[in-house]
């Protein structure tokens, strides 16, 4: 018989509710799909279900054997289901500069999925993709690598941090252009600024390297060069020694989630499309 679970979830909506309208709504299934299914099933077993008229929907001597059957077995079955999910976990990587949206997310995620998420800070090119330690990555700058399947959350501007010391440190706001004269503070890792995004000839040198935001910072601060950051991360890593200046002229920052193309966690594409849907939450 061509039965699957669907034609039996979509009979006992319909015996339990009492009509295909309510039984829909539990489903959030759209009233023709509903019929099909149950359709479906009827053809498959060979019997009427339902004894169907204008007003209303009443199980057949049939229906009422097999809902006292499948009910019980359905519930078992959804049971199972529940304690394989306990303790399962998705983990999401990140290199710094973690959303406060995507933590709220992640609660709700798990309310809804039951399967927990717990955030992971790996300094790596992919926060934590390349090495396993991540089912998803939130991944800023471009160009991204190949082989991920990546949504876009959303894009901000970025910041410059001074050191304290310099003269520059007074001002109100700089020009991207400007720092072509500077040294550059470049996070070889995880970092989003670099000499190339400056036109050939005109491109800053190369303060200091760093792998890590927190490096980053201490070099900005003992006065190696100036850096950018998106302004939502640089304002939450803050430093007695660096100043955070305007930028102007300078390109935004997208900031993506990112999981594999072969190989995903189960639940990443569901996260990545639920974290995609509010992309507007995720910049509280």
């Amino acid at each position: 018989m061509n039965i699957d679970l669907r034609h039996l979830r979509c009979f006992l909506a319909v015996a339990e509710e009492g009509g295909f309208t309510a039984a829909g709504r539990r489903l959030h299934l759209a009233q023709p799909t509903l019929t099909r299914n149950i359709r479906s099933l009827e053809e498959s077993l060979g019997v009427r279900l339902f004894e169907r008229s204008t007003r209303r929907t009443e199980l057949t001597d049939k229906g009422q054997t097999l809902r006292d059957t499948v009910a019980p077995l359905l519930r078992q079955l959804d049971s199972a289901l529940r304690d394989l999910q306990k303790g399962e976990k998705l983990r999401i990587g990140f290199s710094w500069g973690l959303p406060q949206g995507l933590s709220r997310l992640a609660s709700r995620f798990g309310a809804e999925a039951g399967v927990g998420v717990e955030f992971i800070r790996c300094d790596t090119p992919q926060a934590g993709l390349d090495t396993g330690q991540a089912h998803l990555g939130l991944l800023r700058g471009e160009p991204l690598p190949k082989g991920l399947r990546t949504v876009l959350l959303y894009e901000e501007p970025r910041i410059a941090a001074v050191p304290a010391s310099w003269q520059l440190a007074e001002r109100t706001a700089l020009d991207w252009t400007e720092l072509a004269d500077l040294p550059l503070i470049i996070n070889t890792v995880s970092g989003t600024t670099f000499p190339d995004m400056w036109p050939d000839g005109r491109r800053p040198a190369v303060g200091a390297e760093c792998r890590n935001m927190d490096e980053w910072l201490e070099q900005v601060a003992v006065g190696l060069g100036v850096g950018t950051a998106p302004v939502s991360a640089a304002r939450r890593y803050t430093h007695p020694s660096v100043r955070l200046v305007p930028l102007t002229g300078a390109p935004t920052v997208r900031a993506y989630l990112a999981y594999p193309s072969h190989g995903a966690h189960p639940q990443a594409a569901r996260f990545a499309d639920l974290a995609w849907r509010a992309a507007e939450e995720l910049q509280e």
